[in-house]
């Protein structure tokens, strides 16, 4: 029990569902885009065959609160009763100070409802027993919809291997990919109706792929600002780059590094931490050798490395790409490459609102985005990393394994004129029979062509520019 006064905390409850008071859908100044999320959360809640809680994952700052709101306005025009939906934050911290039990006898007591409810819990992770209070919701009321979300993804994970089991349906929520973003900034594009998976490029009539590239070709200049300020929704529009990348080292990277992970697991230096993910952010997308880094980060053990990158990688910062399977005896094992999850916080953290002028660190962002790009299409149904080939180490930066053996690499060569030699890896795995797709991504909007001379390949090697190519991933 608090001592908070149930009075209270019934009103600070009406204040956070301003629908109880017979506020309209509208007023809550939603935007008109709506990511995977929200269809994936309606999906979850309304499927009448098979009852499941929905959980939604993802870096801070992400629209994680907004896809909730949004489903919220969705059930409003539907017709469901206003007291029917509750929706709570435990990033308050007088709620998260009452806690579940409090909470839900407040609403209980206080607001009428009959039938199916709708439970929304907001950064539910910082309530004291979430997963068994989900736990018991979901085995004694079977008339109430759960939606939860958690910025820090092995808390969730952990409660839902605890108690969630067959009950909960984890969806993950990345940051904007660059066409939710262009889609959000109303980027003017004239494309057919029907866009092509990227495996379907190699097999583009090439009148038809060279007028889709044409009309992508004026992405450039978005590209390059979703570069520099990532896909964070709530900085889209922000027009100062400098601002906007002080935002995410504030908001977003200092509270993880320096909040959440240390308030949620073993982390006796929040600073040593910090200093891991610098390294991180400036090898992006480089090979990474944990004992040269142990020493570099003022000795640190082996274990605690490995411990605090499985820290970044829960708290949707960085991604970790191991050796792929490919093509059997061939490939090699090797150290992972990290990327960091989202190229505007890299350069955010490494502070370079200039970075257009560095090619360079411009590669390494391009790369990162693209990584991302990939993750966010395939992380589901395949297993991603890259690839090492033969004697020499030739290395393809990106590799998506499908379990029926099929596999799309990706080469990003991120400059001027990205020509592709005859003893190029990618070339090697273009012309293997399980490659779906084999592509290069360039850099300027004019680079790109379908390359058949490859030899003893059946689909050419799609030299596309990254822009186009994420626009088409996303």
């Amino acid at each position: 029990m608090s001592n908070i006064n149930e009075e209270h905390l019934y009103q600070l409850l009406r204040r956070f569902n301003p629908w109880w008071n017979g506020a309209e859908a509208a007023s809550m100044r939603l935007p008109a885009i709506r990511r995977r999320a929200f269809t994936e959360v309606l999906e979850t809640i309304e499927n009448p065959r098979l009852r499941r809680h929905a959980v939604i994952s993802g870096p801070r700052r992400v629209g994680k609160t907004t896809t909730m709101k949004q489903v919220v306005a969705e059930l409003l025009a539907r017709g469901v009763p206003a007291g029917n939906i509750l929706y709570v934050s435990f990033d308050n911290p007088l709620l998260k100070l009452a806690g579940f039990a409090e909470v839900l006898r407040a609403y209980e007591e206080s607001t009428p409802h009959s039938g199916t409810c709708y439970y929304f819990l907001d950064e539910v992770q910082y309530a004291d027993d979430w997963s068994l209070w989900l736990k018991d919701l979901y085995d004694q009321r079977p008339e109430i919809r759960a939606v939860a979300t958690g910025s820090a993804s092995p808390e969730i994970r952990r409660g839902m291997s605890d108690s969630g089991v067959g009950r909960w349906r984890n969806l993950r929520m990345p940051t904007m990919s660059f066409r939710e973003y262009c889609t959000l900034t109303e980027v003017p594009l004239s494309l057919p109706s029907a866009l092509p998976a990227v495996e379907e490029l190699p097999a583009m009539p090439k009148a038809d792929f060279t007028a889709l590239m044409n009309a992508l070709g004026g992405l450039t200049p978005h590209w390059n600002r979703y570069l520099q300020c990532g896909g964070f929704p709530e900085l889209a529009f922000n027009p100062d780059i400098q601002e906007c990348q002080q935002c995410m080292r504030e908001d977003v990277v200092e509270k993880v590094l320096k909040r959440d992970i240390p308030a949620l697991f073993e982390v006796r230096s929040p600073l040593q931490l910090e200093r891991v993910f610098m390294h991180l952010c400036l090898a992006s997308g480089d090979l990474v050798n944990y004992s040269t880094l142990c020493q570099d980060v003022e000795g640190m053990a082996k274990s605690t490395l490995q411990r605090y990158i499985g820290y970044l990688q829960d708290a949707n910062l960085i991604h970790v790409s191991n050796p792929a399977g490919g093509t059997g005896k061939k490939m090699l094992k090797g150290n992972p490459k990290i990327y960091v999850a989202d190229a505007g916080m890299r350069l955010a953290c490494l502070s370079m609102p200039n970075v257009l002028e560095d090619a360079e660190q411009l590669g390494k962002s391009a790369e990162a985005a693209v990584y991302k790009h990939f993750h966010d299409a395939f992380a589901r149904s395949a297993r991603l990393g890259y690839a090492r080939l033969g004697r020499r180490d030739k290395e393809v930066d990106i590799v998506a394994d499908f379990p029926n053996g099929k596999r799309i690499a990706c080469e990003v060569k991120y400059r001027h004129d990205a020509t592709i030699g005859a003893a190029e890896a990618i070339r090697s795995l273009c012309a293997h029979e399980d490659t779906l797709a084999a592509f290069v991504a360039t850099r300027g909007s004019a680079d790109f062509g379908l390359d058949t001379r490859t030899k003893g390949a059946e689909r050419p090697l799609v030299r596309i520019p990254a822009s186009a190519l994420c626009y088409l991933l996303g």
